[in-house]
């Protein structure tokens, strides 16, 4: 089922407060999610844009016209969903100002758990023509976008940071703006003699690789799996900058419904446990599974996870040998063998 924020952000539309784009008019949808259906009227063209590779394949699969990152300029009307993240729903109404023509439509959706109040009044200040329309426990406000947005593109963008002075990532990433204390924990029990092929499953802005080919620089290669497309790129930089001379191989990929070409002697992990909106520790044992398949016989799958987390279970079921390296207060790395 669609999220409400999805419903609210047509809902305008569908009753008649706001005329739909006809038939030539080009909309650009920003943070789209399959289970929308356009109203009555809504003849427009829709390029929709979703950096997440389950989100992503889903409205493919719905035959939507879909990308990973924004192509194109000069659209008539731009629709912006909004997440969980407050600088990623600014950075995407950037980029609606930056790729519409001056008097173009702007809707901008939420629900109360993305924040959607406090955005709207930081849109309001701005001083734009415009309304806004609550339904399904959500909020969508609009606008007509002015000549001049250079003013309103520079707060809102967002704008990369600089982690440990070493790494780069944005908010929306995991852990953007610092490395996270589970992946340290992780990092500080590495090999530092591994020869062999690695991969990072869900690797993020690539911290985990880039500590990989330093604690053993003699591996022969790392393959990086990221959902986020937008973090996946980052972690081409990160390793570039930080591990130039390690063959790095990038792979926009869903691990828990798409499987891996190759077969690792050596898989790292810091799995995600949450999906969309709802903790799911679900989808941690979904990308330990496609770990043990992608594994090598006899090799190794290391990977932290919170101490509440119930992963030994399903590292039991899937692998030959596990156990436990290490704890601290917050987190464990476990290891386990194919």
């Amino acid at each position: 089922m669609s999220r409400d924020a999805l419903k609210t952000l047509f809902h305008p539309f569908a009753i008649g407060v706001i005329d739909p784009p006809g038939e030539g008019e080009r909309v650009l949808f920003l943070g789209a999610e399959a289970g929308y259906r356009l109203p009555e009227g809504f003849a427009a063209s829709v390029s929709a844009v979703q950096p997440l590779r389950p989100l992503y394949r889903a409205l493919e699969a719905m035959r939507v016209d879909v990308t990973p990152s924004v192509l194109g300029e000069g659209y008539d009307v731009a629709l912006v969903l909004c997440g969980r993240h407050k600088g990623e729903n600014e950075d995407r109404i950037a980029e609606a100002l930056k790729r519409t023509r001056a008097g173009a439509l702007i809707v901008i959706a939420g629900g109360k758990e993305d924040g959607i109040q406090s955005l709207r009044k930081k849109i309001d200040k701005f001083g734009w023509d415009g309304d806004s329309l609550p339904k399904y426990h959500g909020v969508a406000f609009w606008f007509t976008r002015p000549e001049d947005v250079s003013e309103a593109v520079t707060k809102l963008a967002k704008v990369p940071v600089r982690v440990d002075g070493l790494f780069e990532a944005s908010p929306g990433m995991f852990s953007h703006d610092r490395v996270d204390a589970g992946s340290e924990l992780l990092a500080s029990r590495l090999p530092r003699d591994f020869t062999g092929h690695a991969a990072d499953f869900g690797a993020g802005w690539g911290y985990l690789s880039v500590m990989l080919a330093q604690a053993s620089p003699g591996l022969k290669g790392i393959d990086l799996f990221e959902a986020d497309h937008d973090a996946l790129e980052a972690a081409r930089v990160n390793m570039k900058a930080n591990a130039p001379s390690t063959p790095a191989r990038f792979y926009w990929h869903d691990l828990t419904s798409e499987d891996t070409r190759d077969k690792y002697d050596l898989i790292v992990m810091n799995p995600p446990f949450h999906e969309g909106h709802a903790a799911e520790p679900a989808l941690g044992a979904a990308i330990i599974r496609s770990a043990a398949k992608a594994l090598k016989q006899g090799g190794k799958l290391m990977l932290v996870a919170n101490r509440g987390l119930p992963y030994e279970q399903v590292l039991a079921e899937s692998f030959k040998e596990s156990g436990e390296t290490c704890r601290n207060a917050r987190f464990k790395v476990l290891w386990a063998k194919r």
